[in-house]
Protein backbone atom coordinates (compact mmCIF):
# COMPACT_ATOMS: atom_id res chain seq x y z
CA UNK A 1 0.00 0.00 0.00
CA UNK A 2 1.20 3.41 -1.39
CA UNK A 3 2.17 5.88 1.55
CA UNK A 4 -1.11 8.54 0.32
CA UNK A 5 -3.61 5.64 0.63
CA UNK A 6 -1.70 4.34 4.11
CA UNK A 7 -2.26 8.18 5.28
CA UNK A 8 -5.97 8.15 4.00
CA UNK A 9 -7.08 5.03 5.77
CA UNK A 10 -4.62 6.15 9.03
CA UNK A 11 -6.93 9.35 8.70
CA UNK A 12 -10.18 7.11 8.70
CA UNK A 13 -9.37 5.04 11.72
CA UNK A 14 -9.13 7.80 13.31
CA UNK A 15 -12.50 9.27 12.56
CA UNK A 16 -13.84 6.07 13.60
CA UNK A 17 -15.69 5.71 10.08
CA UNK A 18 -13.46 2.61 8.75
CA UNK A 19 -15.91 0.32 9.20
CA UNK A 20 -18.33 2.32 6.79
CA UNK A 21 -15.41 1.77 3.67
CA UNK A 22 -15.93 -1.73 2.30
CA UNK A 23 -13.24 -3.72 2.30
CA UNK A 24 -13.37 -5.02 -1.59
CA UNK A 25 -13.02 -1.42 -2.45
CA UNK A 26 -10.30 -0.80 -0.52
CA UNK A 27 -8.86 -4.43 -2.14
CA UNK A 28 -9.54 -2.46 -5.35
CA UNK A 29 -7.88 0.82 -4.82
CA UNK A 30 -4.97 -1.33 -3.54
CA UNK A 31 -4.02 -3.71 -6.81
CA UNK A 32 -1.62 -2.68 -9.20
CA UNK A 33 -2.65 -1.07 -12.06
CA UNK A 34 -1.73 -4.42 -14.65
CA UNK A 35 -4.08 -6.54 -12.26
CA UNK A 36 -6.77 -6.55 -14.31
CA UNK A 37 -4.39 -7.55 -16.79
CA UNK A 38 -3.67 -10.98 -14.76
CA UNK A 39 -7.58 -11.45 -14.00
CA UNK A 40 -8.55 -14.59 -16.19
CA UNK A 41 -10.75 -14.29 -18.70
CA UNK A 42 -14.21 -15.03 -18.30
CA UNK A 43 -16.15 -15.34 -21.83
CA UNK A 44 -19.92 -13.54 -21.82
CA UNK A 45 -22.51 -15.67 -21.60
CA UNK A 46 -23.88 -17.35 -24.34
CA UNK A 47 -26.47 -15.70 -25.84
CA UNK A 48 -29.98 -17.45 -25.38
CA UNK A 49 -32.09 -17.59 -28.31
CA UNK A 50 -35.82 -15.79 -27.73
CA UNK A 51 -38.52 -17.97 -26.04
CA UNK A 52 -41.24 -19.30 -28.15
CA UNK A 53 -44.99 -19.61 -27.14
CA UNK A 54 -45.15 -23.37 -25.99
CA UNK A 55 -48.03 -24.81 -27.48
CA UNK A 56 -51.16 -25.73 -25.70
CA UNK A 57 -51.72 -29.33 -25.46
CA UNK A 58 -54.60 -30.81 -27.82
CA UNK A 59 -56.66 -33.18 -26.08
CA UNK A 60 -56.59 -36.23 -28.43
CA UNK A 61 -60.03 -36.50 -30.60
CA UNK A 62 -61.90 -39.57 -29.15
CA UNK A 63 -62.26 -42.44 -31.83
CA UNK A 64 -65.37 -43.70 -32.73
CA UNK A 65 -66.27 -46.51 -32.83
CA UNK A 66 -66.94 -48.14 -36.08
CA UNK A 67 -68.98 -51.86 -35.80
CA UNK A 68 -67.78 -54.46 -38.06
CA UNK A 69 -70.40 -55.28 -41.42
CA UNK A 70 -70.20 -58.80 -41.48
CA UNK A 71 -73.81 -60.80 -40.33
CA UNK A 72 -71.80 -62.19 -37.68
CA UNK A 73 -70.20 -59.17 -35.61
CA UNK A 74 -73.52 -56.87 -36.51
CA UNK A 75 -76.61 -59.31 -36.87
CA UNK A 76 -78.67 -57.61 -39.03
CA UNK A 77 -82.66 -57.22 -37.61
CA UNK A 78 -83.97 -59.62 -40.30
CA UNK A 79 -82.02 -62.54 -39.08
CA UNK A 80 -83.04 -61.42 -35.22
CA UNK A 81 -86.49 -61.24 -36.37
CA UNK A 82 -86.41 -64.85 -38.11
CA UNK A 83 -84.75 -66.89 -34.84
CA UNK A 84 -87.76 -69.24 -34.11
CA UNK A 85 -86.23 -70.06 -30.68
CA UNK A 86 -84.22 -69.25 -28.08
CA UNK A 87 -81.93 -71.30 -29.11
CA UNK A 88 -81.86 -70.10 -32.61
CA UNK A 89 -81.31 -66.46 -31.53
CA UNK A 90 -78.54 -67.00 -29.44
CA UNK A 91 -76.52 -68.76 -32.31
CA UNK A 92 -77.31 -65.69 -34.34
CA UNK A 93 -76.61 -63.03 -31.81
CA UNK A 94 -73.85 -64.63 -29.94
CA UNK A 95 -71.03 -62.82 -32.20
CA UNK A 96 -72.18 -59.66 -31.75
CA UNK A 97 -69.65 -56.57 -31.77
CA UNK A 98 -72.62 -53.75 -33.03
CA UNK A 99 -71.29 -51.97 -29.90
CA UNK A 100 -68.02 -50.93 -28.09
CA UNK A 101 -68.39 -53.36 -25.17
CA UNK A 102 -68.30 -56.50 -27.53
CA UNK A 103 -64.68 -56.18 -28.46
CA UNK A 104 -64.09 -56.06 -24.58
CA UNK A 105 -66.12 -58.87 -23.34
CA UNK A 106 -64.92 -62.35 -22.05
CA UNK A 107 -68.05 -63.90 -22.52
CA UNK A 108 -71.40 -62.78 -24.23
CA UNK A 109 -74.00 -63.23 -21.36
CA UNK A 110 -77.42 -64.32 -23.27
CA UNK A 111 -79.98 -65.23 -20.33
CA UNK A 112 -80.94 -68.56 -18.97
CA UNK A 113 -84.56 -70.11 -17.37
CA UNK A 114 -87.67 -71.80 -18.59
CA UNK A 115 -87.84 -70.58 -22.31
CA UNK A 116 -91.64 -69.87 -21.43
CA UNK A 117 -91.48 -68.68 -18.01
CA UNK A 118 -94.17 -66.68 -17.11
CA UNK A 119 -91.89 -64.49 -14.87
CA UNK A 120 -88.89 -63.03 -16.66
CA UNK A 121 -86.38 -60.98 -15.03
CA UNK A 122 -84.52 -58.06 -16.97
CA UNK A 123 -81.62 -56.32 -15.06
CA UNK A 124 -78.78 -53.95 -16.31
CA UNK A 125 -75.81 -56.17 -17.69
CA UNK A 126 -73.16 -58.38 -16.75
CA UNK A 127 -70.89 -58.00 -13.81
CA UNK A 128 -67.55 -59.56 -13.74
CA UNK A 129 -68.61 -62.82 -12.36
CA UNK A 130 -71.25 -62.39 -15.43
CA UNK A 131 -68.88 -61.84 -17.71
CA UNK A 132 -66.69 -64.78 -16.56
CA UNK A 133 -69.16 -67.26 -16.57
CA UNK A 134 -71.48 -66.33 -19.67
CA UNK A 135 -74.35 -66.85 -17.21
CA UNK A 136 -76.65 -63.71 -15.71
CA UNK A 137 -76.86 -62.93 -12.07
CA UNK A 138 -74.35 -65.45 -10.80
CA UNK A 139 -72.40 -63.11 -8.30
CA UNK A 140 -73.56 -61.62 -4.50
CA UNK A 141 -76.58 -60.04 -6.39
CA UNK A 142 -77.51 -63.26 -7.87
CA UNK A 143 -76.96 -65.00 -5.02
CA UNK A 144 -79.52 -62.89 -3.24
CA UNK A 145 -81.46 -62.92 -6.28
CA UNK A 146 -82.19 -66.56 -6.28
CA UNK A 147 -83.12 -65.92 -2.38
CA UNK A 148 -85.75 -63.19 -3.43
CA UNK A 149 -87.04 -65.99 -6.00
CA UNK A 150 -87.54 -68.56 -3.19
CA UNK A 151 -88.74 -66.34 -1.37
CA UNK A 152 -92.11 -66.25 -3.39
CA UNK A 153 -92.14 -69.78 -3.82
CA UNK A 154 -90.30 -70.51 -7.40
CA UNK A 155 -87.01 -71.56 -8.78
CA UNK A 156 -84.48 -69.78 -10.72
CA UNK A 157 -85.10 -72.53 -13.14
CA UNK A 158 -88.99 -71.54 -13.24
CA UNK A 159 -88.33 -67.93 -14.50
CA UNK A 160 -85.89 -66.08 -17.09
CA UNK A 161 -83.35 -63.87 -16.15
CA UNK A 162 -81.91 -61.91 -18.85
CA UNK A 163 -80.13 -57.86 -18.90
CA UNK A 164 -80.43 -55.17 -21.36
CA UNK A 165 -76.85 -55.60 -22.41
CA UNK A 166 -75.01 -58.89 -23.35
CA UNK A 167 -71.73 -57.32 -22.65
CA UNK A 168 -70.19 -56.10 -19.36
CA UNK A 169 -69.98 -52.46 -18.90
CA UNK A 170 -66.15 -51.43 -18.38
CA UNK A 171 -65.72 -51.41 -14.50
CA UNK A 172 -69.59 -51.96 -13.81
CA UNK A 173 -70.54 -48.64 -15.19
CA UNK A 174 -74.34 -48.04 -16.25
CA UNK A 175 -74.82 -48.83 -20.46
CA UNK A 176 -74.87 -46.13 -22.77
CA UNK A 177 -77.86 -45.22 -24.29
CA UNK A 178 -76.31 -46.11 -27.79
CA UNK A 179 -74.72 -49.21 -25.95
CA UNK A 180 -78.50 -49.95 -24.91
CA UNK A 181 -79.87 -49.61 -27.98
CA UNK A 182 -77.62 -51.80 -29.68
CA UNK A 183 -79.01 -54.49 -27.63
CA UNK A 184 -82.34 -53.93 -27.31
CA UNK A 185 -83.17 -55.38 -30.24
CA UNK A 186 -82.14 -58.91 -28.96
CA UNK A 187 -84.17 -58.64 -26.24
CA UNK A 188 -87.42 -57.73 -27.46
CA UNK A 189 -86.66 -60.97 -29.65
CA UNK A 190 -86.19 -63.02 -26.30
CA UNK A 191 -89.70 -61.48 -24.97
CA UNK A 192 -91.64 -62.06 -27.84
CA UNK A 193 -90.34 -65.95 -28.20
CA UNK A 194 -90.76 -66.58 -24.24
CA UNK A 195 -94.38 -64.45 -24.28
CA UNK A 196 -94.11 -64.07 -20.01
CA UNK A 197 -97.00 -62.61 -18.40
CA UNK A 198 -95.03 -60.54 -16.09
CA UNK A 199 -91.88 -58.62 -16.23
CA UNK A 200 -89.97 -57.46 -13.32
CA UNK A 201 -87.03 -55.35 -14.64
CA UNK A 202 -84.67 -54.92 -11.93
CA UNK A 203 -82.85 -51.68 -11.14
CA UNK A 204 -83.77 -47.83 -13.16
CA UNK A 205 -81.69 -48.97 -16.19
CA UNK A 206 -84.04 -51.47 -17.80
CA UNK A 207 -87.09 -49.70 -16.38
CA UNK A 208 -85.75 -46.63 -18.70
CA UNK A 209 -84.78 -48.07 -21.55
CA UNK A 210 -87.23 -51.48 -21.94
CA UNK A 211 -90.44 -49.12 -20.39
CA UNK A 212 -89.00 -45.90 -21.42
CA UNK A 213 -89.54 -44.41 -17.57
CA UNK A 214 -86.90 -42.34 -16.89
CA UNK A 215 -87.98 -41.49 -13.17
CA UNK A 216 -86.07 -42.40 -10.58
CA UNK A 217 -86.31 -46.26 -9.07
CA UNK A 218 -87.26 -45.42 -5.80
CA UNK A 219 -90.30 -43.07 -6.71
CA UNK A 220 -91.43 -45.57 -9.25
CA UNK A 221 -91.32 -49.40 -7.92
CA UNK A 222 -94.21 -51.03 -6.81
CA UNK A 223 -96.23 -49.36 -9.23
CA UNK A 224 -97.43 -51.22 -12.35
CA UNK A 225 -96.19 -50.26 -15.89
CA UNK A 226 -96.87 -51.84 -19.55
CA UNK A 227 -94.34 -53.07 -22.25
CA UNK A 228 -95.36 -52.84 -25.62
CA UNK A 229 -93.27 -55.74 -27.64
CA UNK A 230 -94.26 -58.03 -30.40
CA UNK A 231 -97.81 -56.80 -30.78
CA UNK A 232 -98.37 -57.14 -27.02
CA UNK A 233 -98.84 -55.39 -24.12
CA UNK A 234 -96.77 -56.95 -21.11
CA UNK A 235 -97.54 -55.73 -17.08
CA UNK A 236 -94.23 -54.81 -15.29
CA UNK A 237 -93.23 -54.31 -11.51
CA UNK A 238 -90.28 -52.27 -10.99
CA UNK A 239 -88.13 -53.30 -8.08
CA UNK A 240 -84.79 -52.74 -6.71
CA UNK A 241 -81.51 -54.45 -8.49
CA UNK A 242 -80.46 -56.88 -5.58
CA UNK A 243 -77.14 -55.02 -5.48
CA UNK A 244 -79.22 -51.70 -4.54
CA UNK A 245 -80.68 -54.27 -1.52
CA UNK A 246 -77.23 -55.31 -0.65
CA UNK A 247 -75.84 -51.89 -0.37
CA UNK A 248 -78.78 -50.82 1.52
CA UNK A 249 -79.69 -54.01 3.61
CA UNK A 250 -82.29 -52.59 5.46
CA UNK A 251 -85.62 -53.84 6.95
CA UNK A 252 -87.70 -51.22 4.76
CA UNK A 253 -85.69 -51.82 1.94
CA UNK A 254 -85.86 -55.71 1.88
CA UNK A 255 -90.09 -55.50 2.71
CA UNK A 256 -90.37 -52.91 -0.66
CA UNK A 257 -88.80 -55.57 -2.58
CA UNK A 258 -90.93 -58.78 -1.27
CA UNK A 259 -94.09 -56.51 -1.38
CA UNK A 260 -93.04 -55.98 -5.29
CA UNK A 261 -92.29 -59.36 -6.11
CA UNK A 262 -95.51 -61.06 -4.32
CA UNK A 263 -97.47 -58.73 -6.55
CA UNK A 264 -95.76 -60.39 -9.66
CA UNK A 265 -96.42 -63.52 -8.43
CA UNK A 266 -100.08 -63.03 -7.83
CA UNK A 267 -100.57 -61.89 -10.83
CA UNK A 268 -99.25 -65.06 -12.80
CA UNK A 269 -100.92 -66.77 -10.55
CA UNK A 270 -104.58 -65.32 -11.37
CA UNK A 271 -107.23 -67.72 -13.39
CA UNK A 272 -106.73 -67.11 -16.83
CA UNK A 273 -109.35 -64.56 -18.47
CA UNK A 274 -109.49 -63.07 -14.76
Amino acid sequence: MDSSLRAWRDTLEDLGVMGFVREPLVQTMAQPPDAAATQPSVAPPARQPASRPVPRSIAPVPTTYVPPSDPSGCPPPESVAAAASLAELHRAIQGCLACPLGPGRLKFVFGEGDPHARLMFVGEGPGRDEDSQGRPFVGKAGELLDKMIGAIGLTRGQTYIANVVKCRPPDNRTPTADEARACLGYLHRQIELIQPAVIVTLGATPLRELVGVSEGITRVRGQWRRVKVGGREIPVMPTFHPAYVLRQYTQDVRRAVWQDLKAAKDWIDRPAGS
